[in-house]
């Protein structure tokens, strides 16, 4: 079952058919420990509407976004490599092999733009990349009821000049688009599963590459307890789990690139740089 959030209503994707849900409130549905029986009631007592869903909106309500970074084997040599001259590559060494994994905040919902929105490169960064990434939507109780994909917009230079400025790096406006939909599962996706990313510049290839879960050093339930030791979060939130795919070092975005994020179970997340 998929859910999008749109400016019109809430809908519900079964088997290729789209469901209108009974509510007004997104946080107060997707906060619902029973949201997939839920749905699947909602669903039954309902006719299918008459066209997809249009005018997406990133499906997020008041929920922070939080991020995990070396999650990835790829990404703790790109880090490792991006601050050796700041003499900070030993600690992205470090934290992929220590037990506690590296977590930050990301964003607000403010900060984020959803399905074909413009997606934002910091003024004062001169080495910019989009990070795609497996985003998985918590409960308050931390139970891990949903899945969408997210793109972890980074200044590669910023932070490889000193990792203290992560925070910087890492949180701006329009820093983090998420979306299509959110996926809803009980169980957790195979470790097949792929991620997909195309980045095209004035209509051709500039970049791409691929992942899967099984890259992935950590289990998305063990970043899950970690986030919420000592952290409490009324609405749920958005935990990204880092990635595994990097351009190289020669590229950087540039204005008007569309970024084209894929995961199969979940959909395809389409932004362009502006």
């Amino acid at each position: 079952m998929k859910l999008y959030r749109t400016r019109q209503a809430i809908f519900a994707e079964q088997a290729g058919q789209f469901y209108a849900i009974d509510t007004t409130s997104w946080d107060d549905l997707i906060t619902r420990e029973d949201l997939s029986s839920f749905l699947a009631v909602s669903v039954k007592a309902k006719k299918p509407v008459e066209a997809p869903p249009q005018d997406l909106l990133p499906p997020i309500g008041s929920q922070e976004v939080w991020a995990a970074g070396v999650t990835y084997y790829r990404s703790r040599d790109a880090r490792m490599e991006e601050s050796k001259s700041a003499g900070g590559g030993d600690f992205y060494d470090r934290v992929y092999h220590a037990a506690r994994p590296e977590l930050f905040f990301k964003a607000t919902a403010h900060r984020v733009v959803g399905p074909g929105a413009k997606v934002a490169t910091r003024d004062d960064a001169k080495w910019s990349v989009p990070e795609p990434e497996l985003a998985l939507f918590v409960t308050p109780r931390g139970k891990i009821a949903g899945y969408t994909i997210g793109n972890d917009m980074s200044s590669r230079d910023i932070e490889g000049e000193n990792p203290l400025y992560l925070p910087q790096a890492k949180v701006y406006d329009r820093s983090c688009a998420l979306g299509p939909c959110l996926l809803i599962a009980d169980e957790p996706l195979l470790s097949t599963t792929e991620i997909k990313i195309e980045i095209r510049r004035a209509g051709s290839p500039a970049f791409s590459g691929s992942t899967t879960l099984a890259e992935m050093k950590r289990k998305p339930q063990e970043l899950v307890e970690y986030l919420y030791r000592s952290s409490s979060f009324p609405s749920g939130c958005f935990l990204l789990t880092g990635t595994g795919v990097v351009p190289p070092d020669s590229f950087t975005l540039q204005p008007g690139d569309e970024i084209q994020i894929s995961i199969p179970p979940i959909g395809t997340l389409m932004n362009s740089v502006g």
